[in-house]
């Protein structure tokens, strides 16, 4: 069975671009039948690739995606469900910063499982009264989904922890993966029950959802779609681990907007994309984007803020303020360091602990006046590392109350039953610090919420004594390792493996001067009351709505199978090269100049074989023995090596190092161009370049006549184009004067004489023409890179001027999707020399009719 996001390809490789139906499309309202997804491909949607679905909504909507709705359900004792707002949830607090007129759905799983009989009637309730999707995920596959395959493998593994062992994190169990990736289909279905795709916005969070892009993505190619991930992105060399990593990598690249806390989570994804994918990225005007067959993935980095107003509410009730009361007598002249953690390996609470334990062995005097209260929350996961984490806790606070504790002092409080919120608002409001010390977390918004409760209000000064008219203040120590940290300036940073700076850091929080907190606090609480959560989810709509802007005015069509689909958009100027429109176009035409570039057109891309294979040389030596065709190979690399290579090709021309040697064919002499005056900046350029050769492994100089190329292909992605960066700005400032241009190029930067470019090839080949009164009513220009793009002017400029006939016909064409002056292109080098067999076998067949000797033997393709 032939998808249709094949069989669109092939419409449009053979140049039929097909209207696309509006036909109006019924989704039930509520789907409660799951289904089992095939890794390879879904079937169910062989009508996916549909890039116009019809439009029913005209307000503006958006479509949050969570693992969990921000919905709780209460149970009475006769049964009856019933549902409120959860307050809490990031999901809800996000819709402070949606405009007024901002339709928002969501769509996700509830936390309590709800029996079969009962989903429907739920759903129907949740959508009228909340406008809430429930995704009914089976409770065996949830627990593949949730705790196998996003707590056992991506959860750990993003929090840097390798499965060196069956104890930690497991091995890669591909039946929770296969879990995962059902449960993600289950979310495109609910999805696509509401979504009106040509209007919707659609916003999906975070790790449990990674795939999520790529199924919505296949339904509707135009989806307006971004994802953020609140985890953190881990380097490398730990996600390269991962067995299904490419295909989360594209499924991610299947989005418009990827959000990031910070630049080091995003810098990972990006160095993620360049080695494994071989994508790049450029940064435009403030935005970073990376180029995915034709489309701008935009990469998002601002850390997620609180929801101030909710805190502030809080801080208003009296049984804040009852609680505060309570807590600042129990205190009573003693100094509070605050922890408030979820139980888990990565929060560090025991290292913590041991450094409140050196803290009071190496200060004997804070004996009796320092006091900290670890809130530990219950683990989102469960396990033996859980269970582990938990014993550790209480074994060390144990010790330390045994070892410092007297009556009436407790060195250390520790309370893990569950709190009301308001309660731990209390111990923000009282805690002279806090300690956020975990070895790797995503965000954590604990230290956002002890500045904003440290601000306090009048009855709260009141309630603890402090002077309303007196500048606030607060401490914070922090890991290096979590998200909130670089936007926290103020705080005092620690390695939370370092015992002895985290007790320094303690000590410092204790003994700092009041007017340093009040600093501190001031800097802190700037920041983090002008970007809470509304400002957060502002600016990644904006952002997203910048990223889908040009959705309408592109042509998308869907391919690959599986976790392999992406959609190909492209300006509508900009088309696929069809095999049989341009050998008809050379059928029919009699003076042909054929321009092709050869690494990259005629050569794979880092391919470890350079030289021509004797397929190439066959069909150069078909296309050029025809008395109409005029046929040059175009290339940076040196004279000597294309004569070498090529020397069986009596007829072909030769253009060398960029346009600056031309040889017309084989019988004649190489020709030089006469814009060069001398190369001394050689004696200049090479030392530079051979300092960077020097110092970055796997890079090379290749020395020719007239340039000299840096090469570092071989060389690691991020550090080559780092030090490419730097050898260009080099070679720029020491060559100012000197009558040369420094370019980059794929993988390399290039010094070469001013003016030579591969459009000198062209404009000769037009002139000779031109002068000879022979115009040309067929030129093909084929090439790969931005050397190229020379060539393409000169053709196209030239299509109007007077060395072309008024019925020319002209193929510019790049190899690969990207912008470019050309108006045609082709995927690879494979369709490149599948094209040119086409027209070598047209002369076969005209050599076969005339009664002569076929030059070639090639397949029959037409």
């Amino acid at each position: 069975m032939v998808s249709r996001s094949y069989s669109n390809l092939l419409d449009l490789a053979s140049g039929n671009f097909h209207s696309f139906s509006r036909e109006k499309k019924r989704f039930p309202r509520v789907a409660t039948v799951t289904g089992v997804l095939s890794e390879l491909d879904d079937d169910n949607n062989s009508n996916s690739v549909c890039s116009d679905a019809p439009s029913s909504v005209t307000q503006d909507r958006i479509i949050i995606v969570g693992n969990q709705l921000p919905i709780k359900s209460h149970r009475n004792s006769a049964g009856k469900l019933s549902f409120s707002w959860d307050n809490d949830s990031l999901l809800l607090q996000l819709k402070d910063g949606m405009r007024e007129d901002m339709e928002v759905v969501y769509i996700g799983c509830l936390k309590e499982q709800i029996d079969a009989v009962e989903q429907d009637d739920v759903s129907q309730r949740l959508l009228e009264n909340f406008k809430c999707v429930p995704a009914y995920i089976p409770p065996e596959l949830f627990t593949k989904y949730y705790h196998g395959f996003c707590k056992q493998h991506l959860w750990p593994l993003f929090h840097y922890m390798l499965p060196l062992t069956p104890d930690l994190g497991g091995r890669f169990d591909r039946s929770l993966w296969q879990a995962y990736l059902s449960v993600n289909k289950i979310f495109a279905d609910k999805v696509m029950e509401v979504i009106s795709p040509d209007d919707d916005f659609v916003w999906v969070h975070d790790y449990h959802l990674m795939v999520l892009p790529t199924f919505l993505r296949k339904r509707f190619n135009r989806v307006k779609l971004g994802f953020f991930l609140h985890s953190p992105f881990p380097s490398s060399e730990i996600y390269r681990t991962l067995p299904v990593r490419n295909e989360l990598l594209r499924a991610l690249l299947n989005a418009d907007l990827i959000g990031f806390h910070t630049f080091d989570y995003a810098r990972h994804f990006l160095s993620c994309c360049s080695r494994m994918l071989g994508l790049s990225y450029q940064s435009k005007r403030g935005t970073i984007g990376l180029e995915y067959y034709g489309r701008t993935v935009s990469i998002k980095i601002l850390p997620v803020g609180i929801h101030i107003s909710q805190l502030q509410s809080i801080l208003n009730l009296p049984e804040t303020q009852t609680k505060v009361a309570e807590l600042r007598d129990q205190f009573l002249d003693q100094k509070v360091l605050l922890g408030v953690d979820d139980m888990d390996i990565f929060k560090g609470i025991s290292l913590k602990l041991l450094a409140m334990e050196q803290l009071l062995t190496q200060h004997p005097e804070k004996r009796g006046r320092v006091v900290l209260v670890q809130i530990a929350n219950p683990a989102r996961g469960r396990g033996k590392d859980v269970q582990e984490v938990q014993s550790e806790t209480e074994a060390t606070v144990k010790r330390i109350n045994e070892m410092f504790g007297r009556p009436g002092y407790q060195p250390v409080v520790l309370i893990d039953t569950p709190l009301q919120f308001f309660e731990r608002i209390a111990y923000y409001v009282i805690a002279e610090c806090c300690l956020v010390t975990a070895v790797r977390d995503g965000m954590n918004l604990i230290p956002y919420e002890y500045i904003i409760c440290r601000q306090g209000n009048p009855k709260l000064n009141e309630t603890i004594g402090l002077d309303p008219s007196a500048a606030k203040k607060s401490m914070l120590v922090v890991s290096e390792f979590i998200g909130c940290s670089p936007s926290l300036s103020g705080a005092i940073r620690v390695n939370p493996w370092n015992i002895d700076a985290v007790t320094e850091a303690m000590d410092y929080a204790l003994i700092v001067s009041e007017a340093e907190k009040q600093m501190r606090h001031e800097k802190h609480h700037k920041y983090v009351s002008t970007h809470d959560v509304a400002y957060w989810a502002r600016s990644f709509i904006q952002d997203l709505e910048r990223a889908c802007a040009d959705h309408v005015r592109k042509r998308c069509w869907g391919i690959g199978f599986g976790l392999g689909f992406r959609v190909v958009a492209l300006d509508p100027s900009f088309k696929k090269l069809s095999v049989e429109h341009i050998v008809s176009a050379y059928k029919r035409t009699k003076n042909r100049a054929i321009l092709l570039d050869y690494d990259g057109a005629m050569v794979q891309p880092g391919s470890i074989r350079t030289t021509p294979s004797r397929e190439t040389i066959e069909i150069l030596n078909n296309l050029s023995s025809d008395p109409k065709n005029i046929v040059y190979l175009v290339s940076g690399k040196d004279r000597k090596t294309l004569t070498e290579w090529f020397s069986s090709c009596d007829d072909l021309g030769l253009g060398a190092e960029h346009g600056y040697f031309i040889r017309p064919n084989d019988g004649t002499d190489w020709e030089t161009s006469s814009l060069v005056s001398g190369f001394e900046w050689k004696q200049i350029a090479e030392p530079v370049m051979r300092l960077y050769t020097e110092t970055t492994d796997g890079s090379t100089i290749e020395t020719k006549e007239t340039a000299l190329v840096w090469n570092y292909q071989f060389a690691d992605p991020d550090f080559g184009s780092c030090q490419a960066k730097e050898l260009m700005e080099h070679l720029e400032s020491v060559l100012t004067n000197d009558p040369v241009s420094v370019k980059t190029g794929q993988q390399l930067v290039e010094v070469k004489p001013q003016g030579v470019n591969k459009g000198l090839v062209a404009e000769r080949l037009l002139t000779t023409m031109q002068e000879k009164g022979k115009l040309l009513d067929f030129i093909l220009c084929v090439g790969d890179d931005r050397s190229d793009e020379d060539m393409f002017e000169v053709i196209m400029s030239a299509k109007d001027g007077p060395a072309l006939s008024p019925v020319a016909e002209i193929f510019a064409c790049t190899v690969g999707q990207k912008p470019s002056k050309a108006k045609y292109y082709l995927d690879d080098t494979a369709e490149i020399i599948r094209m040119l067999e086409g027209l070598a076998a047209t002369n076969t067949t005209t050599s076969d009719q005339t009664g002569s000797t076929a030059t070639v033997p090639t397949k029959d393709l037409f």
